[in-house]
């Protein structure tokens, strides 16, 4: 080990216990604890901060564990551009420089149906970029029903001001019309905005206009309908029992001159911000100062063009992990937890099965479920939340709901092929002596 993070260790850990010492009175830790809790710094320091998960929460598209997993071809095409050079800004037919901007652009006009398209790191940046290119010093109309707070506390008026756009709301939380977006229109208009509700919904006495109507008014006064549809559903969702999710293709049939969306929500691959849309205003957007600054690097576009390979091909269902999970049916998923409960026979602790729900999740259709079966574990040798926490510092990590005093896995989201490591980590972690 490195000397000087090894005397950095013993430095803290000695400051700590002389401090322990004054305050309390009490004897000071031996040395070789003070040892041992230096070691255990360095260790901690060393380790990766990003470590393996199994998620047995059901929420599939799980914001604060990464999103969404990717397919073993995208992985591969990750490794593939990782380990030496590539094409990423060069042409090799030309033997000249090339664009990262059209490396992907090509797959995503042939499943969008757009003329051309633009990616970027995340979809609030695509939005930044859209309306700093298109509208930056002049007004902006919105449904005053849409101005949403996405992750993190980011609401979409911040958004707007930092891109240099003027915020205009119209209508009312709940009903919005055509008419009111008429209205609002003026001198300094650049551009209509939709955002998809997509972490909430409103019901009950409510109204908004209809892509045709919006696109028909931008048509007819010169003006630039952007669709800000968040998740970026590309498969009918309605197929799998859920609420139908808008897509982009359908978006852009209903006149929308632009559509930006994540590649890893609902599309399954890695964090990105896609637009797609109108070629004149692509090219608009991709010669704006701040495309530079919010590129992707050559991994996100090697595993962005893989998982849109599967959609080309018509594997999504097959070979994309998100939408794996919301396929499986209610029947693998019971056989799938009553093998994993009886191989927890023998071990300190309750074992049930009961009937339950998973999650989309990830800003995706809001309240939106699929059925499920969970495995309930009443652990003998501790509470819940304790059993939760030894199961989160297992290798790989295990992260689970805790609900009525019982730990509940879900193996919806936990890949068929992760079974066995999910049930070795569950054996060790069980077996373990007292808390």
């Amino acid at each position: 080990m490195p000397r000087a993070l090894l005397l950095e260790a013993l430095r803290e850990v000695l400051d700590e216990a002389r401090r322990a010492a004054l305050e309390t009175s009490a004897a000071p830790p031996s040395s070789d604890v003070l040892v041992e809790q230096a070691w255990s710094r360095v260790q901690a320091a060393l380790r990766p901060p990003l470590r393996r998960v199994l998620n047995a929460t059901g929420v599939v598209v799980h914001t604060n564990l990464g999103r969404a997993p990717l397919s073993r071809a995208a992985l591969e095409a990750i490794a593939l551009v990782a380990q030496g050079y590539s094409n990423l800004e060069y042409d090799l037919a030309a033997g000249a420089r090339g664009s990262r901007h059209t490396l992907v652009s090509g797959l995503i006009r042939r499943v969008v149906g757009a003329q051309d398209a633009l990616v970027v790191n995340n979809n609030a940046a695509a939005l930044v970029l859209a309306l700093g290119a298109l509208a930056a010093g002049r007004e902006v109309i919105i449904s005053r029903g849409e101005l949403v707070e996405i992750g993190g506390g980011f609401r979409i008026p911040d958004i707007m001001r930092q891109s240099g756009a003027r915020l205009v709301e119209v209508g009312t939380t709940n009903r919005t019309y055509a008419e009111d977006f008429e209205r609002a229109i003026g001198e300094q208009t650049a551009l209509l905005l939709r955002v998809h509700a997509s972490n909430f919904r409103l019901t009950g006495f409510v109204h908004a206009p209809g892509m045709e109507e919006l696109a028909a008014l931008a048509r007819r006064r010169e003006l630039v309908l952007l669709h800000d549809l968040g998740s970026g559903a590309l498969l009918d969702t309605a197929r799998f029992g859920l609420l139908h999710e808008p897509t982009p293709m359908e978006s852009l049939q209903q006149g929308a001159d632009l559509v930006c969306f994540s590649g890893d929500k609902l599309l399954g691959g890695p964090q990105a911000g896609i637009l797609a849309g109108r070629a004149d205003l692509i090219a608009r957007l991709r010669r704006h100062p701040l495309a530079r600054a919010i590129r992707p690097d050559k991994m996100t576009l090697a595993a962005l063009a893989a998982t849109l390979r599967h959609y080309l091909l018509g594997e999504a269902e097959r070979e994309i992990p998100i939408w794996r999970m919301i396929a499986a049916t209610p029947e693998v998923l019971a056989r799938r937890a009553r093998v994993l409960a009886d191989g927890l026979a023998g071990l300190p602790a309750d074992v049930g099965l009961i009937q339950g729900a998973s999650a989309i999740g990830g800003g995706s259709l809001p309240g939106e479920t699929l059925p499920t079966t969970l495995v309930a574990l009443s652990w003998r040798r501790g509470t819940a939340g304790e059993l939760a926490a030894r199961l989160r510092q297992a290798e790989p990590a295990v992260v689970a709901r805790v609900e009525h005093e019982q730990v509940l896995l879900d193996p919806r989201t936990v890949l068929p092929e992760e079974d066995p490591l999910l049930l070795a980590t569950l054996r060790e972690r069980l077996a373990m002596g007292e808390a």
